[in-house]
C-alpha cells in the first residue's frame, strides 16, 4: 500500500528522496572537509614539531620585534639624511679651476680663476693674477648661476667646469650601476 499522505502538498515519498538525497550530499561534503581538515592537521604538526616547533610564536615575535627595531632605525637614518643633505646642498660641493697666462710675457700658467659652487650654482669665483710686480687676488659672488658683476672669459670657463660636475657624476653613477656582484 502506498502512502499518500501529503506533507506541505508534496507526497511524503518525494519528500522523503529529497532527505536521503540531501542525507547523502552532506555525507560526502563532511568526508570531504575531514580529508581536509586531517591534511591541514599533518602540516600543522610538521610545523610545531620537533625542537623549533615548541618555540615558535617565541620566534616570530622575536623577528617582530627586530622588524619594529629596523623601522625605527630606519626611521632615524632617513632623518639623519634628510639633515646631512640640507647641510650638503649649503656647502660647495662644485669645483671649477682654469689656469691661464694673464700676460704674454709671463712664463707658465701662474694665473688662474677658482669656481666655489654649491647645489643651487651659487658661491664665489676667485681668481689671481699673476705679474711680475707681485699676485692680485679678486673675489666674485655668484647667485644661482649668475654675477653681478661681469665675468672674465676664464672665470667664465671656471664656471662651466664646476657646474658641469653634476653630469660627471651622474656619469659616474650610471657606469656603477653597470656593475653587478654575484652573491651566492
Amino acid at each position: 500500500m502506498i502512502l499518500t499522505t501529503r506533507v506541505f502538498g508534496i507526497n511524503l515519498e518525494i519528500v522523503v528522496i529529497i532527505f536521503f538525497v540531501l542525507i547523502i550530499v552532506l555525507s560526502v561534503v563532511l568526508v570531504f572537509t575531514i580529508k581536509q581538515l586531517q591534511k591541514i592537521s599533518r602540516k600543522y604538526y610538521v610545523v610545531m614539531s620537533g625542537k623549533t616547533g615548541m618555540d615558535l610564536e617565541g620566534i616570530m615575535l622575536t623577528r617582530f620585534k627586530e622588524m619594529d627595531k629596523v623601522k625605527a632605525n630606519a626611521k632615524k637614518v632617513t632623518n639623519e639624511h634628510r639633515t646631512f643633505k640640507a647641510h650638503l646642498d649649503s656647502c660647495y660641493n662644485k669645483i671649477g679651476i682654469m689656469k691661464y697666462n694673464a700676460f704674454p710675457d709671463m712664463s707658465g700658467d701662474q694665473s688662474f680663476s677658482l669656481a666655489l659652487l654649491n647645489t643651487e650654482n651659487s658661491g664665489i669665483v676667485l681668481s689671481a693674477i699673476h705679474t711680475r710686480d707681485g699676485c692680485y687676488t679678486y673675489l666674485k659672488e655668484i647667485i644661482k648661476g649668475e654675477s653681478y658683476i661681469v665675468l672674465s672669459e676664464e672665470e667664465k670657463e671656471a664656471m662651466k667646469k664646476a657646474e658641469t660636475v653634476d653630469d660627471m657624476v651622474k656619469a659616474m653613477i650610471d657606469n656603477a650601476e653597470d656593475i653587478t656582484f654575484d652573491i651566492d
